[in-house]
């Protein structure tokens, strides 16, 4: 294995090829756990710390890979406690994460793509469009980051890939940081079940992703009848809900495992009681729970928030037919709320 010039990140390779790359400096495979550990248990900045390596090891290791922690360019903090972070990255492009606090613990919120290619209606982010996906070490970086921030790391313990992005279009590289994620020897060490990939439906991606992982998946719905979805989401033009869904009841789970479907509840579009009963009905073949979202309001955009009467009507019929359906109100909104809006503020797009 050939490590190109510049320095690249040690955070981007995976154990086998940093394996690789310690063979051919003569040293022994597991020297590659004891370096991740450094980077990700023990938060260790530079490579002159790992003193559990030899020194020439340490020399090289410096001289051949950076590694470097996101600029933090912006940070807020919500009146509900949660944080917002935007961190520039090593090119000068701009991503975002999000802090979420919770009654006993926290969860954050990562992007896996500088600005997203979906094209979704009512999506904040789509209105900057696609740059590039992230690398591993960018994914990564924002969970070791936010991490070495907190006065109590321990309480974070959930991770979703709901920020900006689709995760499952940039899927080997978000899929080998979920492997560094559940690590419990060398990596974060986070549970399967508290780590959550969100997607719009990429069917075929779905359907690896719950070949190779036991993590949890969350599916935006957000419609139930075709002409509606792919009015709000393109993407349904490639992957109809005839589709969507066959792959959804094949999906793989685990024992009380269940599949989280994102309903995002927009004004006269998808709010009607007989929505409702369709959607309970779509869904009655698989083990699911709803969350339903209140639309975020944001400049540029016309679709409002349906009143809190209709929001609580939705929900009751759909408990009323068996589900587990949660209310998820977004937190952060006296800050820049919606995914997105701190990243335009940055470059200069008008934002609520």
């Amino acid at each position: 294995m050939i490590i190109d010039t510049p320095r690249r990140d040690i955070k981007d390779l995976g154990r086998n090829t940093l394996r690789q790359w310690l063979a051919q400096q003569g040293e022994a495979p597991y020297r590659a756990d004891q370096i991740w550990r450094w980077i990700y248990r023990d938060q260790a900045d530079t490579f002159d710390t790992m003193s559990n390596l030899s020194k020439s090891l340490r020399q090289t290791l410096a001289a051949t890979f950076t590694l470097d922690r996101p600029t933090l360019a912006n940070h807020e903090v919500a009146r509900d406690g949660a944080e917002k972070f935007l961190f520039e990255l090593q090119d000068g492009r701009h991503i975002e994460s999000v802090l979420i606090p919770e009654r006993n613990h926290a969860t954050l919120c990562i992007s896996s793509q500088v600005g997203c290619a979906q094209n979704c209606r009512f999506c904040f982010t789509a209105t900057g469009g696609w740059e590039r996906n992230l690398t591993r070490g960018e994914i990564l970086g924002q969970v070791r980051d936010v991490k070495y921030r907190l006065r109590h790391p321990e309480i974070l313990t959930n991770i979703v890939f709901m920020g900006m992005g689709e995760p499952l279009a940039n899927y080997r590289n978000v899929v080998d940081a979920i492997h560094l994620l559940l690590d419990n020897k060398a990596g974060f060490g986070f549970s399967q079940r508290k780590v959550t990939v969100s997607t719009a439906g990429l069917v075929p991606q779905m359907e690896k992703l719950g070949r190779e992982t036991a993590i949890s998946l969350a599916v935006s719905l957000n419609a139930t009848d075709n002409a509606t979805r792919s009015r709000l989401m393109p993407i349904n033009q490639r992957y109809p809900l005839e589709t969507l869904l066959a792959a959804c009841r094949r999906y793989p789970l685990r024992p009380y495992r269940r599949i989280t479907f994102e309903y995002i509840l927009i004004q006269g579009i998808n709010d009607r009681r007989e929505d409702a009963r369709r959607l309970a009905k779509l869904l009655r073949p698989i083990r699911a729970k709803i969350n339903l979202i209140p639309f975020n309001e944001h400049e540029g955009c016309r679709f409002r928030c349906p009143t809190e009467t209709v929001i609580r009507q939705f929900q009751n019929d759909l408990v009323n037919r068996g589900y587990t359906a949660i209310i998820r109100n977004s937190k952060g909104r006296d800050i820049s709320a919606a995914c997105g809006q701190l990243r335009a503020r940055t470059a200069g797009r008008p934002i609520t």
